[in-house]
Parts: C-alpha cells; structure tokens; sequence
C-alpha cells in the first residue's frame, strides 16, 4: 500500500489530541460540502432558464437562414437553392420578405417589422403555443390575415375580434420622395384584418406576420425575397447540414445557425453563467483554505509523529506527501459529498418543484437542466484550490523538521 496514503487515510479518521482540530476539520468539509453542492445548483439553475428562455427563441428562430451576402433581397430561383429545398431532410422551407413599415390601428401608430412568409410557415407546431389571443391564421375565405406580435398589440390596442376595423400598414413607394406634392402618394397603403396575436419575446413582439403574397404587393417586390427559413426532419444534424449547405451555396449567400442568429443572447447566457460561477467560486476558495488551519493545527499535533518518521529515515518528500494528501481527503470528501447533495436536491426541483417563483412569472418553480460538464467543472475548482491550499500547509510540516529531531 501507498505509505504516505495509508498515513493520511489514519490521520483523517484517527481521534487527535486537541479536540478543536476534529471541529476545525468537520467545519473544513462542511464548507467544503455546502460551497460545491451551492455551486452545482446554481450553475443547474442557469441551465434550466438557458433552455426555457432558448425554446422561448426556437419556438421563432429557424435551424438555419440563408440570406444573401451582399444587399437585402435576392432571388429565390436559382439552381443552388432550388438543390436545397429538393433535399429530404428539410422539413420547411419558408420563403420571406420582410421590412419596417408604419402600422396604424384606428387613431394609433407605430413602427413595426412586416414579415411576409410562405405557406410552409405554418408547419411550425409551435404557433398554438405562442399564440395568446385569437388564431394563428394568415388566410381564409375573405383574404389574408395578419398575426402581429403583443408588443404591437399592446401599443395599437389592436382588438382580433373586430373585423370591421383592420391594421393599415403604410411602405414608402419605391423611387418615392422626388418632387412629390402629396406625402400621401409616396406611401402604398393597404388594410388587413388581424387574426390572432402570439407572444415570444420582446425581441419577436414588434413583428406582424403576413403572407407573402401581401406582403410582395405592400413592399412592391414582385420576385425577390429576403432570406430562407429552414427546420429539418427529427434526428437531422443541424451542424452538419449547414456545413453541405455552405459549400453548396458559396460565398453569394450567408448561412447562419440558430447560435450565429441569436449571438448577443448566447453570449448574456454564457457571460451570466461565467460571472455567477466565478463568484461562488471565491466562496468556495474561502471555505477551501480554511484546511489550511486544520492541516497547521495537525501538523503541530502529530509533530512526535514526523520526528518518528523522519528518524526512520522518510524523507521531506513523503512527509509533504502525507499531509498533502490529509488535506486533499479533507476537501474532496466534502466535494463529492457537496455533488450528491446538488445533484439529489435538483432532481427533488425537478420532479416536486420545491424552490416556487414568484406568481407573475411564466413559470411556477425554478428550472433546472443538468449538464456532465458541469459536474466535472466543479470537481475540477475544487480540487485545484485544494491542492494549492494543502501543499502551502504540507510545506509547513518540513519547515522546522530538524529542530523537531532535536526536540524528540
């Protein structure tokens, strides 16, 4: 057997001398304990609201848009797209134009983003979800519909269940503005009922969905679009497809995931998630050097013991070893122990939704999502400091290891 891990493995379960250092050391992994089982939840926590707040998005955001390089609209005939919309992993492929109009509903009006989308728009399953008054519906016997966003709404007091009154939204003329006399002329003005109206984000909720048939006459673009929609079948690697769609379509065409759509959220989540560890992490390092008084105060005790050993002819080396080791035991006992406790305390959120969130959020309880890498995150802080702190205190138990053989 390892001598020096057979010493510390003594040391850590022996009765000592002084009784202080038994309280010192059970207060060390209690520390220890609650500092990693605190830092596992929280980092769980900021999973769970990752991936509400990421489905929140999805529900809106495609898997992947092709949008054109260079300008704002392009043409949705060409040969390499024609290629990607026949591949069967696709399961829509959503065509639309989209651009800022002004939307006025009887005495009010705002600015907001019309987004015309082709029928395949509608194979979203998630639309009913999202959709918080009337139906999420562009066309019926009458004619195209509108489903606008509830920051819209809210702002238009826009009322679905009045048909005699429909949103007007106003787009500037192409070529307008030249030597016209009349403002109004420079405006091509249509009317359209709303049919329902869905709530994501705020981000989302300034826009009104139409089809793109309406939205083709509104902005004068008979042709062009201004980018592609795509969602893929169950079990399709999204990354993967975007790497054959990217070397299919050359450098005319930008292609973007889900990441690259949403960049400034992916980077709060992370960023928030990053601060949040790192400042838990500074309470754990306190609770972690605080071995370094128990491994001091055991050094003293067991100082008979070194001169034994020393005198038996272990060297500094094994002697460091030993007590390196004791405070290792100490610190990673309290870790694992503080990783069981997390990891048991957010099943029992997940399953009894123990932790309650305040009544006026969407949500009844804290979410919690588990990742691996998590897990082995904290292990890894906290065997790191322990490390640190230990060897600084195992240095101790050879410092004045000479006068103690004089002494004994």
């Amino acid at each position: 057997m390892n001598t020096p891990f057979y010493i510390a493995r003594r040391y850590l379960f022996a009765k000592k001398s002084t009784h202080a250092i038994n309280i010192i050391s059970t207060i060390s992994v209690l520390g220890v304990l609650v500092g990693s089982a605190a830092l596992l939840i929280i980092l769980s926590v900021f999973n769970g609201f990752e991936e509400v707040v990421l489905k929140m998005y999805n529900t809106f955001t495609p898997q992947i848009v092709i949008a054109p390089a260079q300008g704002k609209t392009f043409n949705p005939d060409q040969s390499v797209l024609e290629q990607i919309k026949k591949d069967k992993r696709i399961y829509s492929y959503t065509e639309v134009l989209a651009e800022n109009a002004l939307l006025r509903y009887r005495d009010r009006q705002s600015v907001g983003l019309i987004k015309g989308v082709s029928d395949e728009f509608l194979k979203n399953s998630s639309l009913d979800s999202i959709t918080v008054l009337g139906k999420f519906v562009l066309k019926n016997e009458t004619g195209p519909l509108a489903v606008t966003g509830s920051a819209i709404q809210n702002y238009l007091m826009i009322n679905t269940e009045d048909p005699f009154t429909p949103l007007q939204v106003f787009s500037p003329k192409k070529g307008s503005g030249q030597n016209s006399i009349n403002p109004a002329e420079d405006f091509t003005v249509m009317s359209i009922p709303v049919s329902g109206v869905f709530e994501v984000q705020q981000d989302f909720d300034n826009v009104t969905i139409v089809p793109l048939s309406f939205a083709r006459t509104l902005l004068q673009e008979a042709h062009n679009i201004s980018y592609v929609e795509i969602n893929l079948n169950k079990g399709t690697d999204a990354a993967v497809f975007k790497k054959e769609i990217e070397k299919l379509a050359g450098p005319n065409f930008e292609i973007k995931d889900r990441l690259q759509q949403n960049k400034v959220l992916y980077n709060i989540l992370g960023t928030e998630k990053w601060a949040v560890y790192i400042i838990l992490t500074f309470i754990l390092i306190i609770a972690i050097f605080n071995v370094m008084g128990s491994l001091t105060m055991l050094v003293l005790d067991k100082q008979k013991d070194i001169a034994i050993l020393s005198s038996l002819g272990a060297g500094k080396k094994l002697i460091k070893r030993i007590f390196l080791l004791e405070g290792m035991m100490i610190t990673l006992s309290g870790c694992i122990f503080g990783i069981l406790i997390g990891f048991v305390f957010c099943l029992a959120q997940q399953k009894y939704n123990i932790v309650k969130m305040s009544q006026e959020t969407l949500m009844n309880a804290y979410p919690v999502a588990f990742k691996w890498t998590d897990f082995l995150l904290v292990f890894v802080t906290v065997s790191l400091f322990s490390f640190v702190a230990s060897a600084l205190s195992a240095n101790l138990s050879v410092k004045k290891i000479n006068h103690i053989n004089q002494d004994f």
